[in-house]
């Protein structure tokens, strides 16, 4: 992997993940308590030893690049790093923001065009899974491949969110829809179960093979592909143009992968992994996810009940409170006969102080007898006491700038939110 870079692709303004992307980029999204979504891709590439790692974004990156700067440093012997490419002005790019996918790599085409650079790996950075590119990485080159997409078998009610793919006997992709909506559309690039049972992989049905917006590029074709053209975005205008006139294969997985583009989808994909058969292991030693060292005291608990939950380093929980199936991030106090259920509570980037002056009347954290249900508590939320937060009408989507506001039926916290003693979600 030592003539290849990674691109990681940071998205754009994170809509559907508003509010948790109101003030930060979406790679910046916490996940699992201690982690953020940056680090799963990160994480990926230095276990596959691809240790040049460009990070492409353009909204709201300076936590992402505080994150980054205090996360990941290397060695002069190993000859890595992970570089946060911000969008900006420059002669040769001009003015505009990035369009698309495919043009936030056009408008950094220098750092691909160097001399040792063979092969430019481009991931997304909004994605949970564990994969070790060398396999990809074998997978192009055995074929001799112009750029090569890692698939995953899905089923056909899947594919309307996806761009789905058709390969040939030899793995070589001959169709690329991206979203078909109809039937007629799904059974153009249809997969028959069969041959993916022929390559080793249990098709359980599935007889649809989706993009996971991984890729590896030859880097002369990828320069002379964006250089030639006004392309935009690799799903809906490369590939299809791709197939045609070079070698495109497929890169079959099988494993654990979730796109975390929603709110719906990053509250599932977080309470999954507090679940004793949790679908991704963090705890994997031979492929482990990286984060920042924060050289937090352990949690200490006060006669409470926590059952299927994970509880990050720094927590304060007090006595009697009640933890079910919910995620609890790093520096979370949470008072008296307190009940959290199904919820993701993200923590807090500070601890209240008795040596400074308070910001608020409202300590940090959640107070004594309030009910957390089903909902996401983003940073340095300030609950009061006797609080209920819970979903009880089943409202769908409500709020723009209130401190709380329902997404997906979830009812989300914003960052740097207070709630006087006593609120009820109307």
């Amino acid at each position: 992997m030592r003539n290849a870079i990674a691109l990681i692709l940071g998205g754009g303004r994170g809509t559907r993940l508003f509010p948790l992307t109101k003030i930060r980029s979406k790679p910046a999204v916490p996940l699992a308590g201690k982690y953020r979504l940056i680090d799963i891709p990160i994480s990926n590439c230095i276990n596959s030893e691809l240790n040049r790692i460009y990070v492409l974004t353009q909204f709201l990156s300076v936590s992402l690049h505080r994150h980054i700067r205090q996360t990941y440093s290397f060695d002069n012997f190993r000859g890595g790093f992970v570089e946060l490419l911000a969008a900006q002005q420059t002669v040769d790019a001009g003015t505009d923001w990035y369009q698309g996918t495919a043009d936030a790599v056009r408008k950094n085409l220098r750092y691909v065009s160097q001399a040792d650079v063979e092969h430019v790996v481009i991931l997304s950075g909004d994605q949970l899974y564990r994969m070790d590119f060398r396999d990809m990485m074998k997978t192009h080159i055995d074929n001799k491949a112009d750029v090569t997409i890692a698939g995953i078998p899905v089923e056909r009610k899947e594919a309307s969110a996806l761009g789905i793919m058709r390969a040939d006997d030899t793995g070589r992709v001959t169709g690329f829809l991206e979203k078909p909506q109809t039937q007629e559309e799904i059974d153009l690039v249809r997969t028959d179960p069969a041959w993916i049972d022929a390559q080793g992989l249990p098709s359980k049905g599935r007889d649809c093979v989706a993009s996971m917006g991984l890729y590896i590029f030859n880097k002369k074709f990828l320069i002379d592909l964006l250089e030639k053209t006004d392309y935009e975005d690799f799903g809906k205008e490369v590939f299809p143009t791709a197939i045609r006139t070079r070698r495109v294969q497929l890169h079959l997985f099988d494993d654990y992968w979730e796109d975390i583009g929603t709110i719906r989808a990053f509250y599932e994909a977080n309470l999954s992994l507090a679940r004793r058969d949790a679908p991704f292991d963090f705890s994997c030693m031979q492929a482990p996810v990286y984060s920042r060292p924060r050289f937090l005291p352990p949690s200490l608990m006060e006669d409470a009940r926590v059952t299927g939950s994970l509880i990050a380093d720094g927590c304060k929980i007090g006595k009697g409170a009640v933890i079910e199936n919910s995620v609890i991030g790093l520096r979370t106090v949470i008072g008296e006969n307190v009940t959290i259920r199904n919820s993701v509570v993200m923590g807090a980037d500070y601890t209240d102080s008795k040596f400074v002056e308070p910001v608020s009347e409202i300590p940090l954290g959640i107070g004594d007898n309030s009910i957390v249900e089903g909902s996401i508590l983003d940073k340095n939320a300030r609950i009061g006491k006797n609080c209920r937060i819970v979903n009880d009408n089943g409202v769908e989507n409500q709020g723009e700038d209130e401190p709380v506001q329902i997404r997906d039926g979830i009812p989300i916290v914003i960052k740097n939110a207070e709630l006087a003693d006593g609120f009820k979600l109307g």
